[in-house]
């Protein structure tokens, strides 16, 4: 008779000095099993051994090669210390225990607690050593569960992954810290958004300037991360860049529990409800502050549909229709942006058809906060109150670093082109590859050199700001007397704005602003 011994164990072992070495209570395991079968004259098979491994998981890979080896009846007999070492699971007992090893021809036998499937008078105590079993598993997950519970709802951080721009703490378990290096690129998304960059936009200059995503910044500085299954995973994505817009972790609140686990017999997880998830605020430092953060829930909420070159529309979500109340549309003609009420076309004579340039609407935005500021705000009380950044100069570093990087990957390209063009005089490249290649690099090329052409604009406007130096009064009537609006100031300053039709007769066309303050 040959007999395969099972083993299990589901707490590792302090006492390891490798993590491959067989835990102790394992060892013992295997030295009694094998004096039993000695004793009983059968002939050893294979040994099986599961380390750190529950009863309830069906996944165990020496588990499963003993029931592969099994219905090949490779062996007579599969030998464990206990029925509980083979499966906690009555389900399971009954489907292998008691259903295919009799079909298979497999003998079972536990010899602490004298399961043996040889003994047909031993069923009911194997039953109910199986419900017992399963009984154990479903207490022991309530327990688990209730201390989870119990630390969630105290702001404890339990997941196994610290969020990106945060690490654990090593002197006090479950508590977050702030990761400086990660959490600069957390800002500067929050950032960039709330000048209005769209998500995919952010993740390109991300990238373009060759910083890694959260996985692969951990992976280089060794902290714990989740595999990644697709590939190009070192990449930002625009859902990477739209779940950090949204998680509340960056406001300093925890916020735990959206997934919860099916049943304690599988690893499976499904969405909970808002309703049930754990919310704690003020638990640990936040990254981001306040203002910003609401500036920019609010941003996402509007859906505001991005224009080219991946910035937001100075109006996006912002412009409504005086007759319907429908946000109006963005369109583009001859390179030049309009605002159309998005009903107008559904069926006829619904809506009066409001319609206005950007240009325009922008013109009519400025000239109306330029009379409310010259008629309530007193400009000598704001010189004596105003607040100057003191970082003007680091800005400036940090922009010119970033401009660097754009003009090496732009002068990349340039060298591409032209070592395509001599692989095609050499007779390296053919025409249709050639052309496939140059366009896509072109391409890319141009695209960059429009970013840089944007950073460019941001520098000379930072250098003016630096070289005006302490001139409050010029500051004043620079940032208070507008002359062009951005997507940033129109979040901070404009509710919603209502356009009417225009006068017939006129270019004059009535509008009605609902402003912030």
């Amino acid at each position: 008779m040959k007999a395969a011994i099972y083993c299990r164990l589901s707490e590792e072992d302090r006492n390891k000095q490798f993590e491959t070495d067989d835990s102790n209570s394992i060892q013992n395991q295997k030295a009694m099993l094998l004096q039993y079968a000695m004793e009983q004259g059968w002939e050893v098979y294979n040994l099986y051994s599961d380390d750190d491994y529950t009863g309830s998981d069906r996944r165990r890979p020496e588990f499963n090669r003993l029931l592969a080896d099994a219905k090949a009846h490779r062996f007579d007999i599969v030998l464990c210390k206990t029925q509980s070492r083979f499966t906690r699971e009555l389900e399971l007992v009954e489907k292998y225990i008691h259903g295919l090893f009799p079909i298979w021809g497999i003998r079972f036998v536990s010899i602490v607690d004298n399961a043996d499937t040889a003994n047909k008078g031993n069923k009911k105590s194997r039953q109910i050593n199986g419900l017992v079993n399963e009984w154990y598993l479903e207490d022991m997950s309530e327990n688990i569960r209730s201390v989870l519970t119990n630390r969630r709802q105290n702001g404890f951080h339990i997941g196994a992954f610290a969020l990106y721009g945060y690490k654990k703490d090593p002197g006090q378990k479950g508590r977050l810290l702030i990761d400086e290096e990660a959490a600069a690129v957390v800002r500067e998304v929050f950032t960039l958004f709330s000048q209005g960059y769209g998500k995919t936009a952010i993740a390109r200059m991300l990238n373009d300037r060759g910083i890694p995503n959260p996985t692969e910044y951990k992976r280089l500085h060794g902290l714990r991360y989740q595999q990644p299954k697709r590939k190009n995973s070192t990449l930002w994505k625009y859902f990477a860049i739209s779940d950090m817009l949204t998680n509340e972790i960056y406001i300093g609140n925890m916020v735990q529990g959206k997934y919860g686990s099916v049943s304690y017999k599988t690893k499976q997880n499904k969405p909970r409800p808002r309703s049930e998830w754990y919310r704690v605020e003020g638990t640990h430092e936040a990254i981001i502050d306040r203002p910003l953060w609401n500036r920019v829930q609010s941003m996402v909420a509007e859906r505001a549909k991005p224009f080219d070159c991946g910035t937001v529309g100075l109006f996006a979500r912002k412009a409504r229709c005086a007759n319907c109340g429908y946000t109006m549309r963005s369109s583009k003609n001859r390179g030049r942006h309009y605002l159309q009420c998005s009903n107008r076309h559904v069926a006829k004579d619904a809506c009066i058809g409001s319609f206005i340039s950007v240009e325009k609407l922008e013109r009519m935005v400025i000239d109306e906060l330029n009379r409310l500021v010259a008629a309530y705000l007193d400009k000598d009380e704001l010189e004596r109150h105003l607040a100057f950044c003191e970082n003007l100069q680091d800005q400036k570093k940090q922009l010119l670093d970033i401009l660097s990087t754009y003009e090496k990957r732009i002068a990349e390209y340039t060298k591409g082109l032209r070592d395509l063009y001599m692989d095609k005089v050499k007779g390296l490249l053919n025409d249709s590859d050639f052309a496939a290649l140059s366009k896509e690099f072109s391409s890319e090329k141009s695209r960059l050199e429009r970013v840089l052409l944007d950073g460019q604009r941001q520098l000379r406007s930072l250098e003016d700001r630096i070289a005006v130096g302490d001139n409050r009064k010029a500051l004043v009537e620079r940032y208070v007397t507008l002359e062009h609006l951005t997507r940033e100031i129109v979040e901070i300053l404009v509710d919603y704005i209502t356009v009417g039709k225009r006068i017939p007769g006129t270019k004059d066309v009535p509008i009605e602003i609902h402003w912030n303050f």
